[in-house]
């Protein structure tokens, strides 16, 4: 089940906390562990999940509940904000991340549970234009991405905040593209912002990761990044110190076979697991 949880004022926290749930989960109690008599059934885990994962984690999650009973609300936005509602005491299980930094950030502040923290998922950086565009350019060290744009605006993640953002950054600035284009960006809240803008045909072209153009019927991919223009791009996991017990088995379920598959179908690359022996 998905929710979006707003930039301010997190009133929902507080029907969490009273076990109303951030999403009106309707039957979210879960089988975790057997109870006792008396017992309340444990409410559902809350994932808090960067954007660019929505599709994906939402197969998943159903999939984890059809094997162990046990339902999940998941909150999607930019991973940058999800980690300062974490700081600031919202009631999430896990922290699925498009970016190291933030995760680096939660567990310096004490707020990660020690040994939780996995790399689950690989991913890679995309140059989008609307389905209908004609528009043909390679991706190469000097090429004009600004006489590509015409009029138009660049569509990206907030660079100053949103991995997806910082990453595209990193790409174009290694290219020699950046100067020409800071200043005509549209700045997304999150990379799916950024996806929107492309789709609807309000800019010319975007950046975004390639399991977001995967998942728009309305863009293609004019050309894909080359690795060594931006760091990896990797989607940690780890648990919040808050986390209860059954958040231990989604964790270890996100690298199973079951969920690898899912992840690949919707674009993105499982990264190796120590039991693949790697």
């Amino acid at each position: 089940m998905t929710s979006q949880w707003p930039r301010h004022a997190l009133v929902g926290w507080a029907l969490t906390l009273l076990g109303a749930g951030t999403a009106g989960s309707a039957g979210a109690a879960g089988a975790a562990g057997a109870g006792t008599a008396g017992e309340h059934a444990p409410t559902a885990l809350l994932v808090f999940a960067a954007a660019s994962l929505s599709d994906a984690l939402e197969e998943v999650d159903r999939a984890f509940t059809a094997r162990t009973g046990v339902h999940v609300n998941a909150s999607y936005a930019a991973s940058s904000l999800l980690a300062k509602q974490i700081q600031a005491g919202a009631p999430a299980d896990a922290f699925f991340s498009a970016d190291l930094a933030w995760v680096d950030y939660l567990e310096e502040r004490g707020l990660l549970q020690r040994g939780s923290r996995r790399e689950v998922l690989g991913n890679a950086l995309v140059l989008i234009a609307p389905a209908d565009s004609p528009l043909r350019l390679s991706i190469t060290p000097g090429f004009d991405l600004t006489a590509a744009l015409a009029a138009g605006r660049l569509a990206m993640a907030d660079p100053d905040s949103v991995p997806a953002g910082q990453y595209a950054r990193a790409a174009l600035t290694k290219l020699g593209a950046w100067q020409g284009v800071s200043e005509r960006l549209v700045r997304g809240e999150n990379v799916r912002a950024a996806l929107a803008y492309v789709a609807r045909g309000e800019a010319p072209l975007g950046i975004v990761y390639r399991s977001d153009a995967q998942a728009e019927r309305r863009v293609r991919v004019v050309g894909v990044f080359p690795e060594d223009t931006h760091p990896p791009i990797v989607y940690p996991l780890a648990l919040t110190v808050r986390a209860r017990a059954p958040a231990a088995r989604f964790a270890d379920f996100l690298t199973s076979e079951t969920a690898r598959q899912i992840f690949t179908r919707y674009g993105f690359a499982p990264l190796p697991t120590p039991r693949d022996g790697k």
